[in-house]
């Protein structure tokens, strides 16, 4: 991997003027979110400077920050009598949409989308403040037609959608092998299937892929139904880390409610540490907030190597997201984005300080000043 480099002009990738839905987080499905379920909040509890805070994340491992934050009720534990509105997007353009529009306020993200609705709005609207997760992201095969990482080459691999952060990653993994694709038809040394991750494990059953670069659960369900882990993404990257999942919030709200932005990140925090703290439980929380969102839980199967494969955590791992812009403008999906104030930090600094936690750093794409 190479180091983060200053990057500069911005071109917005040329298919989303017709099709804006192309970009997603981890590409888990359809671009509609619910209607938003509010949280209970105690009786007397004192409202901050909102009455409401809608928030937005999916319903995935990856995101679990935000499932056993709300399931366990600490992130409304610390907003008090401001009451949460939650919603689940199974797609990354619907919540960019969604904060644009201001019918969402924080939503937790992947990489790609945040990088892209930063970007469309030149830097005026979205701010990534904090990290969530890292990891979770595997190259998955038929153990039959795939024995070694060479056995790639000349096969069907999924990724959940065209630029996502995965097919980034797949195509970015593809050039250093010395291989060609075409990074829009897919088409070249690998055929790269763009797959809906509900639909990935019948496209592996049916033969009709022969592996995938997904994320988890996906990756794990794959696995049960006989497939291989060929690569764990995380084997690619200094320290084994890289950022799947951020908090990002309306510019706006920021400057309008920062206590509220700081109560929902010490949540964010202190769930991270309870998670970290009570692994096995944290997963039993997360795996019943999925069984509310999707009516199924997840059996142990898949989610016990799934729930292993991913790190919580506060920093947001900011020179990886500057590579994954790189590997982005590197498969010609994207020339290269001016990112300098993408990230504000400072509340989150704020919020590690006063918990005794090592403060993050934005990698040199801070904002010049706090919520603005």
């Amino acid at each position: 991997m190479s180091a983060a480099r200053p990057l500069t002009t911005l071109r917005t990738f040329a298919v989303l003027a017709a099709l804006p839905l192309l970009l997603t987080a981890c590409g888990y499905g359809a671009e509609s979110a619910d209607d938003g379920k509010r949280t209970e909040v105690a009786a007397g509890a004192e409202k901050l400077s909102a009455g409401e805070v809608k928030i937005g994340y999916f319903p995935n491992l990856t995101h679990a920050t935000a499932l056993v934050g709300i399931q366990e009720g600490l992130l409304q534990k610390e907003l008090g009598g401001t009451r949460i509105k939650a919603s689940t997007f199974n797609a990354g353009p619907s919540e960019i949409e969604a904060l644009n529009a201001g019918s969402l306020d924080i939503g937790w993200i992947g990489p790609s989308p945040a990088i892209n609705g930063y970007t469309k709005s030149g830097g005026k609207n979205l701010r990534i403040i904090s990290g969530s997760a890292s990891g979770g992201v595997k190259l998955v095969v038929n153990p039959k037609k795939i024995k070694s990482l060479k056995d790639v080459k000349g096969k069907k691999i999924a990724t959940p959608q065209l630029g996502n952060t995965q097919d980034v990653a797949l195509l970015n993994w593809i050039s250093e092998q010395g291989w060609k694709v075409d990074a829009q038809s897919g088409k070249g040394d690998v055929s790269v299937v763009r797959t809906d991750n509900k639909i990935t494990p019948d496209a592996y059953k049916s033969g009709s892929i022969d592996g995938a670069w997904v994320p988890e659960p996906t990756a794990s369900k794959l696995v049960a139904e006989g497939a291989k882990v060929l690569l764990d993404e995380a084997d690619l990257w200094p320290d084994k880390k890289f950022v799947i999942t951020n908090i990002i919030v309306r510019q706006a709200f920021l400057k309008e409610h920062p206590d509220v932005v700081e109560a929902v990140l010490r949540g964010s925090v202190r769930t991270n540490e309870w998670i970290n703290a009570h692994p096995d439980k944290a997963k039993a929380s997360a795996n019943a907030a999925l069984e509310k969102e999707s009516g199924k839980a997840l059996p142990a199967e898949v989610i016990d190597p799934a729930w292993k494969s991913i790190t919580f955590l506060d920093d947001p791992l900011a020179s990886t997201l500057g590579t994954e812009a790189e590997h982005a403008v590197k498969s010609g999906l994207l020339d290269e984005p001016d990112l300098k104030g993408i990230y504000d930090l400072a509340p989150l600094n704020k919020v590690l300080k006063a918990e005794g936690k090592d403060e993050v750093d934005d990698a040199g794409l801070g904002a010049g000043q706090p919520g603005t």
